[in-house]
């Protein structure tokens, strides 16, 4: 099965390419403003290995943006390609040796997240926390439990940084009996979206 697997939910970008025994990742420095790399990155990947077979997409939590460019352009290559589309929480595609960790980061808002997940898959979270609340949390996990982040955050001693990986979705996208979100795919939100409510006419 040829699996395309795309992930732009944080600061650092990631594209893979699977077959048989073939693994192509490429990696680079995500500018949330500026999509280049990533379109440059796929453009090569595509033209040299052709239409995928199946497509996923990490879906946060993480960049609405950046997740929602990943989603539109899946969306465009599945429609060409005819390719089967699904998506993934890129929290549980984080490179860690452990089999089990926890994810934290920056939800904004003076809250951050906390997932923790066991072989790629949740089981628990992701749910908000305020900064106490969270050290409160961390420290009431194993002293061997790793904890990873994509974003610095000093504030949390034993948060180590490290990033979703294009290659570890397209591994997971091989295996069966996974949870896969199906399509239309969505950003994993960790709040409401907010929305703002146009003002009524005031008739006189």
């Amino acid at each position: 099965m040829k699996i395309l697997a795309l992930e732009l939910s944080t600061t650092r970008g990631s594209l893979a390419w699977l077959y048989d025994n073939v693994e192509v990742a490429r990696e680079w420095l995500n500018d949330r403003q500026n999509s280049a790399a990533f379109f440059e990155n796929l453009d090569a990947l595509t033209n040299e290995f052709g239409d995928p077979e199946t497509i996923i997409v990490g879906l946060g939590p993480g960049s609405y943006a950046g997740t929602r460019i990943a989603i539109s352009a899946a969306i465009g290559l599945q429609l060409s390609s005819g390719a089967r589309l699904i998506g993934f929480p890129s929290v549980c595609a984080i490179e860690c040796d452990a089999d089990e960790y926890c994810a934290i980061g920056d939800a904004r808002r003076k809250s951050f997240f906390f997932a923790r997940i066991r072989g790629h898959e949740l089981i628990e979270g992701p749910m908000l926390y305020s900064e106490a609340e969270m050290n409160g949390k961390l420290k009431k996990l194993e002293s061997t439990m790793p904890i990873s982040s994509s974003d610095p955050l000093p504030q949390f001693e034993r948060a180590v940084v490290r990033y979703p990986s294009a290659l570890v979705l397209a591994r997971v996208a091989r295996e069966s009996g996974r949870s896969f979100f199906l399509p239309p795919l969505e950003p994993i939100y960790l709040r409401e979206p907010h929305i703002t409510v146009p003002k009524m006419e005031t008739k006189i």
